[in-house]
C-alpha cells in the first residue's frame, strides 16, 4: 500500500489534504478501506455541520462491519462527496481519489497528524 506523501494522517485512519483557501478534503486510507472490506453505505456529515477533531462525524458500513468516521480536524463542513453516498464502492477503488468523503474548513488542527512515513510506521504498512 502506498500512501500520498502530500497527505496527513491519523490514527483512526483519516487522511486530509493541506488546506487550501483554509479548506481540506478528508477521506479513509486505503488500509481501512482494505479493513472494512465492501463499503456498501456512507454516512457523512451535512454541509454547514461543525465537527471536532477526534469526534465521530458519520458512518461507513461494509459487508463486514459498521465503523465510525472520525474528523482529523475542527472546522465546518463545506461540502460532501455525493458521489461516494450515491456509490459507496468508490471508497474502495479509489480512497485517495473520487473515494474522497467530505471538505472542511479548518478552524483548528491538532498537533498529532500523522505525515505519510509515520502512518505507514503507526499502520504496520
Amino acid at each position: 500500500m502506498s500512501n500520498p506523501q502530500q497527505l496527513r494522517y491519523s490514527k483512526e485512519h483519516e487522511w486530509l489534504t493541506a488546506a487550501e483557501d483554509g479548506v481540506s478534503t478528508v477521506g479513509i486510507t486505503e488500509f481501512a478501506a482494505n479493513a472494512l472490506g465492501d463499503v456498501v453505505y456512507v454516512q457523512l456529515p451535512g454541509v454547514g455541520d461543525t465537527v471536532t477533531a477526534g469526534d465521530t462525524c458519520g458512518e461507513l458500513e461494509s459487508t463486514k462491519s459498521v465503523s465510525d468516521l472520525y474528523s482529523p480536524v475542527t472546522g465546518e463542513v463545506t461540502e460532501i462527496n455525493q458521489d461516494a453516498v450515491d456509490d459507496p464502492s468508490l471508497v474502495n477503488s479509489a480512497p485517495f481519489a473520487g473515494g474522497w468523503l467530505f471538505k472542511v474548513r479548518v478552524s483548528e488542527e491538532p498537533k498529532d497528524l500523522l505525515t505519510a512515513d509515520e502512518y505507514a510506521e503507526f499502520s504496520g504498512n
